[in-house]
């Protein structure tokens, strides 16, 4: 559906000072998938973002959406193309001057459909976002998650094929992000429609995508489904905005409180997904073994549907018995890192 390949962005070139603001970028969502970008500021998302519908043009690389080209595409082949990618922005980028009907309407009447088949399509998108009942309302008299919502529904108004979010979630509260989060995945699972979402918050990507690539100083430096990386992040980047979410990290006291006692005692961090985080493991642990187990820290939560559990416990009994203990967890096909060497 969406392809990038080799994307180089350099903002300067020839100059004194030239930018690698994207350095061979290669990127592959499929249809009907919603795939996250996450990033610190700088590290190159909204340039890639925009690179897709070539609002900035790659310095090198190729675009390709539905199988075409868009890097070879002449500027009027260019433009019927873009009709088929939608984009949703961090600010709204609404009319102030257009009530909601307006701004929704904007895209067809520029398109030159008719005025009932504009109102028409204009009613049935409101409705679809849930603002049926905010047509005659100007921006100023909505909220910051009904103006996101008309955004959406402005996008969806030429039927695109993909849709883009660049930053659509951060100007928002919890609560209004959650809604605007629900009306995508219902973009998603109702219109077929494939989304790319950049942005810089991971609850953002737990809540909604299917997989997520994780950009750093205008590379990717890790790329995984969402349930991965959040069970079994590889690189500091991504452990580190994992952590802005699960938050378990043990503090300073503790981690040296428990990593100071003598052999007979190891500290672990437990990592359950799907089905298996809702086995007794500990509990069949204590019953099989003569160690004795304390948790230290632990979690529960939900990524993409599926239970994720991530607990740290202190095993006490002889070494031998404690290494007994971890294989048997790694047969139940259980994720167990000693805390020593997973630098909690």
């Amino acid at each position: 559906m969406l392809v990038l390949e080799g994307i180089r962005k350099v903002y300067g070139e020839g100059g004194n000072n030239p930018v690698e603001a994207l350095k061979e970028i290669n990127l592959e969502v499929k249809k009907g998938e919603i795939f996250g970008v996450v990033g610190y500021s700088g590290a190159g998302k909204s340039s890639l973002i925009r690179c897709v519908n070539l609002l900035e043009k790659p310095t090198s690389g190729k675009v390709f959406v539905n199988g075409k080209d868009l890097t070879k595409l002449d500027a009027k082949q260019l433009r019927a193309e873009r009709k088929k990618i939608g984009m949703i922005f961090q600010q709204f980028n609404l009319l102030h001057s257009k009530t909601a009907f307006g701004n929704v309407a904007m895209p067809l009447i520029l398109e030159g459909y008719s005025k009932d088949k504009i109102e028409e399509k204009v009613l049935q998108l409101l409705s679809f976002v849930g603002l049926g009942d905010k047509v005659d309302h100007y921006p100023e008299q909505l909220s910051g998650g009904q103006k996101q919502r008309v955004g959406i529904a402005r996008a969806l108004a030429t039927d695109p094929h993909v849709l883009l979010c660049d930053e659509a979630t951060s100007a928002l509260d919890p609560d209004t992000t959650n809604a605007v989060l629900e009306v995508l995945k219902q973009v998603r699972d109702e219109l077929g429609i494939t989304i790319l979402l950049i942005t810089h918050e991971m609850n953002v990507i737990r809540d909604i995508c299917d997989r997520v690539a994780v950009l750093d100083g205008g590379m990717i430096v890790e790329q995984d489904t969402t349930i991965n990386l959040f069970t079994e992040p590889q690189t500091s980047i991504a452990r580190s905005f994992v952590r802005t979410v699960l938050n378990d990290a043990l503090p300073e006291a503790t981690l040296k409180k428990v990593l100071e006692k003598d052999a007979s005692h190891s500290v672990y961090r437990i990592l359950y997904k799907g089905e298996s985080a809702n086995d007794p493991l500990l509990s069949d642990v204590a019953k099989k073994f003569p160690v004795d187990i304390n948790v230290i820290y632990g979690t529960i939560t939900e990524i993409q549907q599926q239970p994720f559990g991530n607990i740290i416990v202190e095993f006490n009994g002889e070494p031998n018995e404690i290494k007994n203990v971890v294989n048997y967890i790694k047969r139940k096909q259980v994720t167990i890192k000693e805390v020593v060497s997973d630098a909690v």
